[in-house]
């Protein structure tokens, strides 16, 4: 991740950008967005360059021979090598275009997977794992009999690497991680984890979700094999995400999805497929929101990735400070230094659930629950947490709303 040092950021200057933020909920409760962990809000650029597309510039891409199939096809290759440039990946021709995260993992696990996994092969995940980098790897084990093997965590929240050598084996064939826990909030290093994977003969996948929004993703700097993250938790619209693969990697793999636009051929007897990165972006693609990230791109690199970064860590460690004079709070994961923007924590004796709801009665939106991160949440010891998550449209003054929509709950619960 960034450094520290960047200088500060004024996030009021950047939240007239965001028409929702101005939302008065429940009568008389301005809205306080603290869920950004789950999916951030979207500046009037994008919401704008969204509309401008679908009213003068869009059609169906790569096929038409017509003005506006021209114009929309430039769009999109626009918004990869926007991408590609965003994290400095070799070839426009890496940058694949998903509908997530999710999407990119599983692409992955299918067609990597599916092609040279078997029984006996060993894929090494960690502990704090969203399930979407779990889930993928135990339907890949359920259909070549390899095994998920895990990365245990510290009580800390940071990931406990001693154990990495003794894990990492000559049956290991991929390592697929987070780089910054959706429910910890404990930024990995990635470096470290992708070189120990590579001198054990092992791939290194990275999930980029958490830590494309908040930092430098230098898929060089990396040396990852894989990367996947979404658009909708950095300013883009819903329904697209990034795979960046190594070419070598790609061009071996076969497609994961048939269709149109995945082919170069196709007979009675069967198909050739298309080069990248068509080979896998079969149907028509997530072309508007595709351009809408590319427009998000374009605001977040005028912000600094540095500053944001740095910015949701002064944040972070507000929220420590502060919800530690509310009382009863238990905080999970390393300290703020080590966080992205993430506070997940108790309330004692008051369940997460109660908690986001009388929070929402004062206009704050944080998460409760497993976060799609159960086996974390059952080595944590709790079934549920609450979680404020920060950006760099949020304020000071917001974080002392949720302290102050705590001190509420307890209220309520006391009586």
């Amino acid at each position: 991740m960034a450094s520290t040092d960047a200088p500060p950021l004024d996030a009021n200057r950047y939240r007239q950008d965001f028409p929702i933020l101005s939302s008065v909920l429940h009568g008389d409760q301005p809205l306080v967005y603290l869920d950004n962990a789950a999916t951030t809000q979207r500046p009037r650029c994008v919401i704008e360059k969204i509309v401008e597309v679908y009213e003068r510039q869009y059609a169906n891409v790569h096929r038409g021979i017509h003005w506006l199939s021209d114009q929309s096809t430039d769009l999109f290759e626009e918004a990869r090598e926007k991408t590609r440039r965003f994290i400095n990946a070799p070839l426009r021709e890496e940058v694949i275009f998903t509908t997530g995260a999710t999407g990119a993992i599983n692409l992955v696990a299918r067609s990597w997977g599916d092609a040279n996994l078997q029984a006996g092969d060993e894929i090494l995940v960690t502990e704090m794992e969203h399930h979407s980098n779990l889930v993928p790897w135990h339907q890949l084990a359920e259909r070549s009999g390899c095994r998920v093997k895990f990365i245990p965590i510290t009580d800390e929240g940071r990931l406990d690497l001693e154990q990495l050598p003794a894990l990492l084996t000559e049956k290991t064939k991929l390592v697929a991680f987070t780089a910054v826990s959706n429910v910890l909030g404990t930024i990995n290093p990635v470096v470290e984890i992708v070189e120990q994977a590579h001198q054990a003969g092992a791939l290194a996948l990275v999930d980029a979700a958490q830590s494309a929004p908040h930092g430098r993703n230098d898929v060089q700097a990396w040396n990852a094999d894989f990367v996947a993250f979404s658009g909708h938790k950095m300013l883009a619209p819903s329904g697209v995400g990034i795979l960046y693969g190594r070419a070598s990697l790609l061009d071996a793999m076969p497609p994961f999805l048939g269709g149109g636009s995945m082919i170069h051929r196709v007979t009675m007897d069967g198909f050739e497929p298309a080069e990248l990165p068509a080979k896998f972006e079969a149907g028509t693609p997530p072309i508007v929101s595709a351009i809408g990230l590319g427009a998000a791109i374009d605001y977040l690199e005028d912000i600094g990735v540095d500053n944001i970064h740095h910015y949701a860590q002064m944040l972070t460690q507000q929220a420590h400070d502060v919800l530690e004079e509310v009382g009863g709070v238990r905080f999970f994961g390393p300290p703020p230094a080590e966080k992205a923007g993430i506070v997940s924590f108790t309330l004692e004796g008051i369940h997460a659930h109660d908690v986001a709801q009388i929070l929402d009665q004062y206009g704050v939106a944080i998460r409760a629950g497993h976060h799609c991160a159960m086996p974390l949440h059952k080595r944590l010891g709790v079934a549920a947490s609450n979680r404020a998550s920060f950006y760099f449209y949020n304020t000071p003054e917001e974080i002392d709303a949720l302290a102050d929509g705590l001190r509420a709950a307890k209220r309520v619960f006391r009586r």
